[in-house]
């Protein structure tokens, strides 16, 4: 059970900053939900916490810089399901999945090993696929191997980038509520990034909204999802009901050139359960 602490994240490439004094933390069993329009940070965010990049700033897991880590230490705490899964693999799904157990199995693959890739792509429901190419699968499918990858991993912290972007909406719940199932069985810390607000306002605990690199807002969804706000953040004009007992934000139209639009519908309506 690992508490993630990020304390003034920053990180430039050559002539652009991308992150800017980012500062939150997660414990052991939350999932944190990054949203904010597109270039807003939240990728690079992930990358930042994985260290595939190097950011300024301090990114602790339980007290340890995570920069300062040695590699199988890292791979053992942190578990990363990228945006996109890259082609380029030879090798089919068992296999690549079985790649999760390397940080501590090292080469010498194990009964137990076998057990836990199997049982995963059961759970996830990807059994079958269990013999194909990984790169021959579809973007979805591929989504699901590298899901499956992290699971097996066992990681403390968990990092999810776009993880249902290629989803189609019943396996976008599957992998959300498996994923949501894990974090509370295992005690994880999770931080994913999403760009539907409804899917993040369902299965997260917490959120960070970023807009330029920024951290905008932070909170419950209950607290962040204001028609007021979603105008700011990503120039619509929204609907925000209650759908289930949470917020549910119903796009209208995007805002032109940035300006005020007066009227904004009342967040207080609600759909009955």
């Amino acid at each position: 059970m690992v508490n993630v602490d990020l304390n003034k994240v920053c990180f430039s490439y050559p002539g652009a900053d991308i992150l800017h004094d980012v500062t939150f933390c997660i414990g052991p069993g939350e999932m944190t939900g990054l949203i904010g329009p597109n270039g807003s940070g939240k990728s690079t965010l992930i990358k930042c916490i994985d260290t595939i990049l190097k950011p300024r700033g301090s990114i602790l897991l339980d007290g340890k810089e995570v920069l300062k880590m040695d590699q199988v230490e890292r791979a053992k705490t942190i578990g990363l399901v990228p945006q996109q899964g890259t082609s380029a693999m030879d090798s089919t799904v068992f296999e690549t999945v079985l790649m999760g157990r390397r940080p501590h199995s090292a080469w010498r693959i194990s009964d137990e090993d076998i057990d836990k890739v199997a049982d995963t792509l059961e759970r996830l429901g990807i059994g079958d696929m269990a013999m194909k190419d990984f790169a021959c699968l579809s973007g979805g499918q591929k989504q699901m191997v590298l899901l499956a990858r992290a699971i097996c991993q066992e990681p403390e912290v968990l990092l999810l980038d776009e993880p249902t972007s290629a989803l189609d909406i019943r396996h976008q719940l599957e992998v959300l509520e498996i994923v949501n199932d894990l974090v509370k069985e295992r005690k994880m810390s999770a931080i994913i990034a999403l760009h539907d607000l409804n899917l993040g306002a369902r299965y997260t605990d917490s959120m960070v909204m970023l807009r330029d690199g920024r951290i905008f807002s932070a909170g419950k969804a209950e607290e962040l999802y204001t028609p007021e706000m979603i105008e700011e953040v990503y120039g619509v004009t929204a609907e925000v009901i209650i759908v289930h007992g949470k917020p549910h934000v119903v796009p209208l139209r995007p805002v032109k050139n940035n300006s005020p639009v007066s009227g904004l519908v009342s967040s207080e309506q609600e759909i009955p359960a």
